[in-house]
């Protein structure tokens, strides 16, 4: 159903989260330069347009700019993985960084929440789909809506995820 759709997202957020340990134990890459100054630039601005989408509506084109901003932060830690561990994060942006990680863990626990709601209440709806149509539709409805603030909360919960990437990666543009 429409929870599928959104796990990669939610798997996203937290490959986002945990590849800082396992890129940075990885051999050194080619010294970060230009490029990877342009590549932080084009996940920034995808990152600030999938936030625009998702307030406006817009959850599949959301979706989309998130997972593309997700995949060039990956290849930033990849690449510049070694030099940005030489460089430490000030207090405000160790600061920050806490507080984008509960925002975005608040995200997901609120999304799972709506999930197992939307499913009892798919559950409730099937087991009177014959007997009472009028109140089966209601709860699929409700199931539905659940289902797709579920999915935007997920997809909130990544954006929340990839700030901190665009904090950590600031450095390439100063």
């Amino acid at each position: 159903m429409i929870r599928s759709q959104f796990v990669p997202i939610v798997l996203g957020a937290f490959l986002v989260l945990g590849l800082s340990g396992s890129v940075l134990a990885q051999k050194p890459q080619a010294k970060c330069g230009p490029d990877h100054a342009i590549l932080y630039k084009r996940a920034v601005k995808l990152l600030d347009n999938a936030e625009k989408k998702l307030t406006a509506g817009y959850t599949a084109e959301a979706k989309s700019q998130a997972k593309e901003a997700n995949s060039l932060f990956t290849i930033l830690h990849k690449e510049c993985g070694p030099q940005q561990a030489e460089r430490p994060l000030t207090d405000q942006e160790v600061q920050q960084e806490a507080i984008n990680q509960k925002l975005a863990a608040d995200e997901l626990a609120q999304a799972e929440r709506l999930i197992k709601a939307a499913e009892e209440k798919t559950q409730k709806a099937v087991k009177i789909e014959m007997t009472q149509p009028e109140v089966y539709r209601k709860y699929q409805r409700e199931a539905k809506a659940e289902f797709e603030q579920a999915h935007n909360r997920s997809i909130k919960s990544a954006i929340y995820a990839l700030r901190n990437q665009q904090m950590v990666f600031r450095w390439l543009v100063k």
